[in-house]
């Protein structure tokens, strides 16, 4: 017995497998058979270890995921983070008379949009709208709401751009240029269906910060509605546009349908998960790479 103990314990098996070894075969077993027995309790021992320490494991993660979603949950993320929403420059003279269609300078069209942006926890939100549209209503100008203007600027929201009358003529100044200005200078987004092809052609910064950073909208009745793809289908999300560091995953295309049997390679227009971010052949180029 002691030899074929001190045998299995420089192999580096335990007293205790030994004995159980023992205890099956008798004591009068062969050291080959008692070693055989010793390799098969090993290694039924290291599984059973090593599906002991993955449940463990998979209880860490899982009880560590939720902790997460309870301490931070998705809804908290869109209401507290103010700090990473961009901040918002309205056109507010395109957007009145959008809400207006193209007829009457609807201030109510300002007071939608300006809500719609606090309410999604933005704090920096600013509305130009020219001096002039403080003036009385006429039937070559008509204005609604008027005194939402002077709300919304009492709040700090909307400012009046300089406009002043010379000798019965009224001077403007160009309130296109201030939207585009403030808006580069403080990295944030112009909310207008204007393209301002004027001003992107006196700076090539300004071209390139209007076609990065201009928000179309639509009106639907009274509700303010924005694309959620605002660059367009391959672009981000309307979430990811708005902030300054993306915190929503984007979605990935539609997977292929053919999986691996596909034969188009990389000019398939759908996602391949087995191919990362390379590109892979067609089978006919596969082929061809063979035969050579």
């Amino acid at each position: 017995y002691q030899t074929k103990l001190e045998f299995a314990l420089k192999l580096g098996y335990s007293e205790e497998q030994v004995q159980l070894v023992l205890n099956k075969l008798g004591t009068d077993a062969l050291i080959n058979d008692i070693l055989g027995e010793l390799v098969k309790l090993g290694n039924k021992t290291e599984t059973d270890q090593t599906v002991a320490n993955t449940n463990t494991s998979v209880i860490r993660e899982a009880s560590s995921i939720e902790s997460q979603r309870s301490e931070s949950p998705l809804q908290e993320d869109v209401t507290e983070d103010g700090d990473n929403l961009r901040p918002i420059v309205i056109d507010g003279s395109n957007v009145a008379m959008s809400h207006g269609n193209k007829e009457v300078f609807s201030c109510r069209g300002i007071k939608l949009a300006v809500d719609w942006f606090l309410e999604r926890g933005h704090k920096d939100v600013t509305v130009f709208v020219p001096a002039w549209r403080k003036e009385q209503s006429r039937p070559d100008a008509l204005i609604t709401d008027q005194e939402i203007l002077r709300k919304l600027e009492k709040e700090k929201i909307l400012v009046f751009t300089p406009s002043r009358r010379v000798q019965g003529r009224r001077v403007v100044c160009y309130d296109d240029r201030f939207i585009v200005k403030l808006a580069f200078e403080s990295d944030g987004i112009i909310v207008s269906n204007d393209n301002y092809r004027d001003l992107a052609n006196e700076k090539p910064e300004w071209k390139k910060f209007i076609d990065e950073r201009l928000l179309m909208y639509s009106f639907v009745n009274d509700k303010f509605m924005p694309p959620d793809d605002p660059l367009g289908r391959h672009g981000p999300s309307l979430d990811n546009f708005l902030r300054k560091k993306p915190i929503v995953p984007e979605h990935k295309k539609q997977p292929c349908p053919y999986g691996k049997k596909c034969t188009y390679g990389h000019k398939c227009k759908y996602y391949h998960p087995e191919r990362g971010n390379q590109p892979q052949r067609s089978v006919a180029d596969e082929l061809r790479a063979m035969s050579r």
